[in-house]
C-alpha cells in the first residue's frame, strides 16, 4: 500500500551545480514506497507530483528521482525566504501525493 501523505525530515543541502538548487533528501523508507508507485502516476523521467508544506508555506512541485534510487524535495527560494531556512538547517516538510 502506498502512503498518500508523509513527513520528511532532513538537512537542507545546496546542489553545487548550475542553478544552485536547495533540497531535502526524502529518505530510504519513502523512496522505496515511491518507486513502487504505479508508473502511470508519475510524470516524465520518474518525477512524482506532490504538494509540499514547510512551516506556513505550501507549494506544488515534484520529487526528483536520483541515480542512487532516492528522491529529493526541492525547496523554492520563495519558501526558503518565507520560512527563514537555508543550507545546513534541519526541516520537516509534509508531503501529499497528487
Amino acid at each position: 500500500m502506498i502512503d498518500r501523505e508523509f513527513r520528511v525530515r532532513g538537512v537542507v543541502k545546496r546542489y553545487p551545480g548550475t542553478g544552485g538548487w536547495y533540497f531535502v533528501d526524502v529518505g530510504k523508507k519513502h523512496a522505496g514506497m515511491l518507486r513502487a508507485r504505479p508508473k502511470e502516476t508519475k510524470v516524465g523521467w520518474g518525477y512524482v507530483p506532490v504538494r509540499a508544506t514547510l512551516g506556513k508555506s505550501e507549494w506544488r512541485t515534484t520529487l526528483f528521482p536520483t541515480k542512487a534510487g532516492g528522491y529529493l524535495l526541492a525547496i523554492k527560494a520563495k519558501v526558503r525566504t518565507a520560512e527563514g531556512v537555508g543550507a545546513g538547517d534541519t526541516v520537516t516538510a509534509h508531503i501529499r501525493l497528487v
